[in-house]
């Protein structure tokens, strides 16, 4: 699925980049397999899920 050489980078590897870009539905598809969803959640290649990394409200600067 990859043309990285010797061999696509691990899961937990930042190195991996996007060969599908799905913005109108939300997700793009990385060339290690990982579904990477825009509210920042992810799918691995063997089924496992991330969940998203949400900031709470409290967190978020407001402005005047």
């Amino acid at each position: 699925m990859c043309a990285h050489q010797p061999l696509c980078p691990a899961t937990d590897s930042p190195a991996a980049h996007v060969v599908a870009a799905r913005p109108e539905q939300g997700w793009s598809l990385l060339c290690d397999g990982t579904v990477v969803f825009d509210d920042t959640g992810e799918l691995l290649p063997d089924g496992r899920v991330v969940q998203p990394r949400r900031v709470s409200a409290a967190g978020l600067a407001v402005a005047a």
